[in-house]
């Protein structure tokens, strides 16, 4: 009797989305932690020789050595433990969030595990970036299918919703589209993880726009730029469970870091970001919110370029930045780590205000 009383109960309690948003995010805060410190002990013993430093970072990384990497780890489990406990089972939005996680999770797991078991220094020793184009592109076509096939009676299949109700009919070019919005978004978060605490900060804002975004998504004629989506709100446990989880993080992140996030976690934080922006049609608006991290992926892009067409033309490879990506050229100029880490969160700041005025106002 207690027991039928306190789940009838419990789930009206917890029927509140914003209610869902906070008790997984409390949870999700308080398993990092609860759990971070005695993880951070048990990667030391696995891990041994903890994460290699690579030979292309500048000469300050050296410090850094024998840190552990794959805190990811314990993040992805923060999210998906509360979010399991307190999201609707029944909405597939929170499923295919969760899916994108874990699909990019183990991506950058494998990524991992190859350079601290070879305990290489050379930059390329995990995953081949063919192997990981590969396997990003066969996680993509999964998350678009699940997530083309979610909202048939709000948006025609195989289109890309735009503000005021513009529906735009991509055909097979949607699945190019969700490449870029989901792929990019984990690349991007995986080389912005260059520095402590970098990618915590600069991820965070960009949660307050997805949130913010959901809200207008699940309430008619909150935002004109959102479209109405009532099986969205699906979303509010595992975006609660997603801040409380980078919010604990950084608490072991911060410099000096005890535990670095590895790429299982940053490109499960960047392919989980893509696909909830998707869910959203809020993907312009997030691109917007991610300024930040996409200028340093940029950064890396356009080296790397000049770098290759330079030494085409030339016969040697001349470079734009003194080094990238973006935050390691700010480091080559004799800026101290916390400072670039605290002016990229200042700007990832100002670009999710921006994104906000555009979803509110645009």
């Amino acid at each position: 009797m207690l027991t039928s009383l306190f789940f009838e109960h419990g789930a009206t309690f917890f029927a509140s989305g914003w209610t869902q948003f906070a008790a997984a995010f409390g949870l999700a805060f308080l398993i990092m932690i609860i759990f971070g410190r005695p993880f951070i002990k048990l990667m030391h013993k696995i891990q041994k020789r903890g994460q290699p430093i690579s030979e292309n970072l500048p000469a300050e990384h050296r410090k850094k050595a024998g840190t552990p990497t794959m805190g990811g780890l314990l993040v992805v489990a923060a999210i998906l433990i509360p979010s399991l406990l307190f999201m609707p089972l029944s909405n597939p939005t929170g499923w295919i969030a969760l899916l994108s996680l874990i699909m990019f999770g183990a991506i950058g797991f494998a990524d991992d595990w190859r350079k601290v078991a070879s305990q290489s220094k050379k930059a390329a020793n995990g995953l081949s970036p063919a192997t990981r184009l590969i396997l990003e592109g066969l996680c993509v076509i999964v998350l678009a299918y699940l997530i083309n096939k979610t909202f048939p009676l709000y948006i025609p299949e195989l289109s890309l919703a735009l503000p005021f109700g513009i529906i735009l009919p991509l055909g097979i070019l949607y699945y190019v589209f969700a490449y870029f919005v989901i792929a990019g978004s984990a690349n991007a978060t995986n080389i912005t993880d260059g520095l402590d605490g970098m990618l915590a900060k600069l991820y965070m804002p960009v949660l307050v726009v997805l949130v913010v975004a959901l809200y207008g998504a699940t309430r008619i004629g909150f935002m004109d730029t959102v479209m109405f989506l009532p099986t969205a709100s699906g979303l509010y446990a595992v975006l609660g469970a997603a801040f409380g989880a980078v919010l604990g993080f950084l608490w072991f992140n911060s410099k000096p870091a005890a535990i670095f996030m590895g790429d299982v976690g940053s490109l499960a934080l960047g392919g989980f970001m893509g696909t909830v922006a998707m869910l959203l049609k809020s993907e312009i608006i997030m691109a917007i919110a991610a300024g930040m991290m996409v200028l340093i992926l940029l950064s890396s892009f356009i080296q790397t370029m000049y770098f290759k067409a330079s030494r085409k033309i030339t016969g040697t490879g001349r470079r734009v930045f003194l080094r990238a990506p973006l935050h390691h050229h700010f480091e080559e100029l004799g800026w101290p780590e916390t400072k670039i880490v605290d002016r990229f969160f200042i700007l990832s700041i100002l670009f999710s205000g921006l994104a906000l005025t555009l979803l509110k106002f645009a």
